[in-house]
């Protein structure tokens, strides 16, 4: 038997049956809109981490990308804040799976093992930054559902630089056989107008390729700095996709989150 996490928010991020969820994924990625066709894979993917019904319509415009690419990605990467514990560089999980409703997922452990012979940043397993989070979590049953067959890396980020992260980030696989996702929300808790005007602002950086983004921008900042860092040394185009809040997707607009999907490519 494969030593297994099991789901942490099912029930409470995303449903916990799994006709249910596959239903609500799905309803998702048909209604976002029909993207153009492309001609080459994403290099990288950037998208929110709330609960799916108020983050999962802006993350599915980004994710509906990969279903003409779906039998070739074979290794997808996720880097995405840890909410619930602090530590130095970056965090693999210390099991050999990760488990939703839709089923699991086994760790990519050759791709852990090499990115671990690296000596610009600690990684290392960390059961204990894995067990509750979220943040990588929320992105797996839009994966289960797109793609045919695949292995997961997810990393926690802890305190790393930017140019660390980029260097790691530079070491993985090329696309379309490796997918990377930047899991990350916009602000928090402001009212609707004010959020709106800061992710505009934060989205505007991003679509720069500007690394420098702090917490309050973005919570998966150091993630998403490191990757615009790689992107900015590589000559990577950006794209944003969608760039919506929880007040325009599932709740009130008096305290709201700011969700955006970017692709890069």
């Amino acid at each position: 038997m494969l030593r297994t996490r099991p789901a942490a928010v099912a029930g409470l991020f995303y449903p916990d049956d799994p006709g249910q969820l596959a239903a609500e994924i799905d309803r998702y990625l048909d209604q976002a809109p029909a993207p153009a066709p492309a001609s080459v894979p994403p290099c990288a993917l950037i998208v929110p981490h709330a609960g799916v019904p108020y983050s999962g319509p802006v993350a599915a415009s980004a994710y509906r990308l990969l279903r003409p690419w779906a039998e070739q990605i074979h290794s997808v990467v996720i880097l995405g804040p840890s909410h619930h514990l602090a530590f130095q560089g970056l965090a693999l999980p210390d099991c050999e799976a990760f488990e939703t409703p839709l089923g699991r997922i086994e760790i990519d452990q050759a791709l852990a093992a090499s990115l671990q012979q690296q000596d610009v940043i600690a990684l290392a397993p960390n059961e204990a930054a894995h067990r509750l989070e979220h943040c990588l979590e929320v992105q797996l049953p839009f994966l289960q559902r797109l793609l045919k067959r695949f292995r997961l890396l997810p990393l926690l980020v802890g305190e790393a630089s930017s140019d660390a992260i980029a260097e790691v980030l530079a070491r993985l696989p090329p696309p379309p056989g490796c997918l990377l996702l930047i899991s990350t929300d916009l602000s928090h808790y402001h009212p609707y107008e004010e959020a709106q005007r800061i992710d505009a602002d934060t989205s505007q950086r991003i679509l720069a390729l500007r690394p420098g983004l702090v917490g309050q921008q973005a919570c998966g900042c150091r993630g998403l700095n490191g990757l615009l860092t790689l992107a900015r040394r590589q000559g990577l185009s950006i794209e944003q996709l969608d760039l919506r809040n929880s007040g325009d997707t599932a709740g009130s607009r008096d305290r709201v989150v700011g969700y955006g999907a970017y692709l890069l490519h």
